[in-house]
């Protein structure tokens, strides 16, 4: 196809009419639906001219099938706001309309793009191309804290770059012409097969589906492919297929409930008789039955087989533990994702495979069902948001060695003009943490405190570390952090520092944090991360940083990385990420004197609390790593605690700070009252609030039904009115 600039002298040279974007937009359609497949019309100019155009353009359509993603929709039409797109994931639409005037979510793009069916259209509205890089986008801030909203876009300037230069983008601009239309192609009907399969691939997904559910042995299937191939379709028809063989008890699990509506719709259609709601369905008293992932892991629940739906964006620990959990089960998940990619998941999960059920099997979808193949909007999505980005094939590897290769500190500027090197950069993320979004291409095109670390011997990318820089903030801003009167976006190292390890001059110090570290998975332990990392420690030294941080969700084997290479953990999480299934941990390394200090205090902190947490929010906590944590360092230090205990027990009682950061101190109190040495006034309620969650433990349930509070936020405000009577008379004797 051929797509022509504005300025192109083929171009018409005055603006549009309405009836002639009209009678455009049709041809365009009638391309897409000879060929089966979608294109993407872009639509460029003033919001009210945008939107305009597009409402003449889908005015003949039924409501049913369009849908407007923004979050300043015009009236009438119907719509959702950029951040609710997986609302909508399961629909096959005409048209989609993305408004991308009020912000751009490139999350949101890379969902709604998959609902337009063959022959149909995504309508993306923006500002005039050629400006659209340097306007303010309110829905950058979500995602980079440092970003004031001005200034130059990379992301968009890229995004731009290739609507107007890939094929299957049309672009029209309020003041421009109409583009040249493509030849139109020969007529593609929909292939038949026989039902109730769309597609071969489909119907041998279905095989091996139910060849794992009824056979013998502990043999997975992985099922994998790109959307629109039929995925969930075919699991089903598979659950249907298995009810009516006998199979009693079927579950499903996914993310959300909503990512598996399609799963229960094909089911059903196959059992017309069935009782069905939005999450089970019964037949001749068998079901098929969704469950969470984590209440399939706390609860104690029996299946005969399990389906897992978007595998890719569900932890890979609570994958590995219902694979030990439920031997009949099967993993589907999307390879090329808008919210994770399926090709970090089976690296990564691959291994954990071949050690506990060397038999298992993978099975590929490749056809598409709701568009013919080669589908261009496909392609064009791909290549704006990098979801098909590739690492250095293996062959490029062979001569790799560590005295070769170079470091460099790059800007999303400088990758902008190098696309292999940012290929390359972006599909090493997606395979060291397959929750990677296009989001994060974004932030690492356009985040100004973002330095990037690469890693390299000629062409090929080694590894990379992405470094934010944090801290610096003022002793009003630090103080009132440390209070729980403010939280920032970003600064994570110096406010977990202030919030929870009670150092609010902590803040004042200059910190880099390790965002992300990745190697090539054919690389990774020899040697090169732990010489990256070393370089990185000292062109952070060299900027003058106090402390080089992270963030992780823990594991035996990154704490051991960690920890070789000069790092203390300083705060373990108490909840469970969504992204990693475990605990997140802080980790310090102090380039100067002052960030020496701060490391000895934090460490400290963290050895005097953690005892207390294990028999509490951290009961459940991995043994063999909570005992490595409590460890003492050779250089721990020596740290006095009464310069703080005071203040911080004082902050807890008058203002927020949390209960985590006083835990010592509150048992303390706790224990003076109730052996005679506090004498404080307190009445019944008092004493068994102090009783029943500082010295008993309860859960905050428990606590309010014995002292008569209404709930935790009432139960903890009496509990800091409590402990400031106990304090003032400590400190008074009344």
């Amino acid at each position: 196809m051929i797509i022509l600039p504005m300025d192109s002298p083929r171009a018409m040279p005055l603006p549009v009419s309405t009836q002639q974007i009209i009678t455009f937009a049709n041809s365009v359609k009638n391309i897409a639906a000879l060929a089966r497949q979608r294109r993407l019309l872009s639509l460029s100019g003033t919001a009210a001219w945008c939107q305009q155009a597009a409402i003449a353009i889908t005015q003949e359509a039924d409501a049913a099938q369009l849908l407007w993603v923004t979050n300043q929709p015009p009236p009438q039409v119907p719509a959702i706001g950029l951040g609710q797109a997986a609302r909508a994931l399961g629909r096959e639409l005409q048209y989609v309309i993305y408004d991308a005037h009020g912000g751009f979510d490139a999350d949101a793009l890379g969902a709604v793009s998959g609902l337009v069916r063959g022959g149909g259209l995504l309508l993306l509205l923006t500002p005039p191309l050629d400006d659209w890089p340097m306007q303010p986008d309110p829905e950058a801030k979500r995602f980079m804290a440092e970003l004031d909203g001005q200034g130059h876009s990379c992301f968009i300037e890229r995004l731009c770059r290739v609507l107007t230069e890939r094929d299957g983008a049309y672009c029209v601009s309020e003041t421009g012409g109409l583009p040249e239309l493509e030849t139109a192609p020969a007529p593609q009907a929909d292939t038949k097969h026989q039902k109730p399969y769309a597609t071969e691939d489909q119907r041998l997904a279905v095989a091996a589906i139910i060849n794992t559910a009824i056979g013998h042995g502990h043999h997975p299937t992985v099922l994998l492919s790109d959307r629109g191939r039929g995925k969930s379709a075919a699991l089903g028809i598979a659950a249907a297929r298995l009810l009516q063989r006998g199979v009693g008890r079927i579950v499903v699990t996914a993310p959300r409930l909503n990512a598996v509506s399609a799963v229960f719709e094909h089911a059903h259609c196959l059992l017309p008789d069935a009782h069905y709601s939005k999450s089970a369905l019964r037949h001749n008293n068998l079901s098929l039955q969704f469950m969470a992932p984590d209440e399939l892991i706390l609860g104690d629940h029996n299946a005969d087989v399990l389906l897992v739906d978007e595998a890719a964006a569900i932890p890979a620990p609570m994958l590995s533990e219902l694979l030990q959990r439920y031997p009949h089960i099967v993993f589907a998940s999307t390879v090329h994702g808008y919210e994770g990619s399926g090709r970090g998941f089976a690296l990564r999960f691959n291994q954990v495979l071949d050690d506990a059920t060397p038999g298992w099997q993978r099975v590929r979808m490749e056809t598409p069902v709701r568009w013919a193949n080669n589908d261009p909007l496909e392609k064009l999505v791909f290549d704006a948001l990098l979801l098909n980005a590739t690492i250095a094939p293996h062959e490029t590897l062979t001569e790799i060695s560590n005295e070769q290769t170079v470091v460099e500190c790059l800007r999303g500027d400088q990758l902008l003009q190098n696309e292999c090197l940012l290929s390359q950069l972006f599909g090493l993320l997606v395979l060291a943490h397959y929750r990677t979004r296009p989001n994060d291409l974004r932030q690492l095109l356009d985040s100004p405190g973002l330095s990037i670390y690469i890693m390299r011997q000629g062409g090929v990318l080694v590894g990379t570390v992405l470094v934010v820089d944090e801290g610096r903030l003022d002793d009003a801003l630090a103080h009132a952090v440390y209070r729980g009167q403010r939280r920032l976006r970003g600064h994570l190292i110096p406010q977990t520092l202030a919030a929870y390890a009670g150092m609010p001059d902590a803040a004042r110090l200059r910190y880099a944090r390790i965002m992300r570290i990745a190697i090539h998975p054919e690389l990774q332990r020899k040697g090169f991360g732990t010489q990256l990392l070393k370089q990185v420690l000292a062109e952070c030294r060299k900027r003058r940083v106090d402390v080089v941080g992270a963030s992780f969700g823990i594991t035996e084997g990154l704490l051991d990385f960690w920890q070789r290479s000069g790092f203390s953990a300083v705060r373990v999480g108490l909840a469970r990420e969504h992204s990693s299934g475990t605990h997140s941990v802080v980790v310090l390394h102090p380039l100067s004197e002052n960030g020496e200090i701060i490391r000895q205090g934090a460490v400290f902190r963290l050895h005097q609390r953690l005892p207390y947490l294990l028999k509490d929010q951290l009961k459940d906590f991995d043994s063999v790593i909570a005992s490595r944590l409590l460890m003492p360092e050779s250089d721990q230090g020596n740290v006095d605690a009464s310069e703080y205990s005071e203040r911080d027990i004082a902050t807890f009682a008058h203002a927020n700070l949390g209960m985590e950061t006083v835990m010592p101190q509150l048992h303390q109190l706790a224990r003076d009252y109730f052996s005679g040495v506090n004498k404080a006034a307190l009445d019944e309620r008092e004493k068994t609030l102090l009783l029943t969650k500082i010295i008993q433990n309860k859960a905050w349930a428990a606590v309010c039904r014995v002292s008569g509070v209404s709930g935790k936020k009432e139960g903890l405000s009496a509990l800091r009115r409590v402990v400031a009577k106990l304090i003032d008379y400590s400190s008074t004797g009344t």
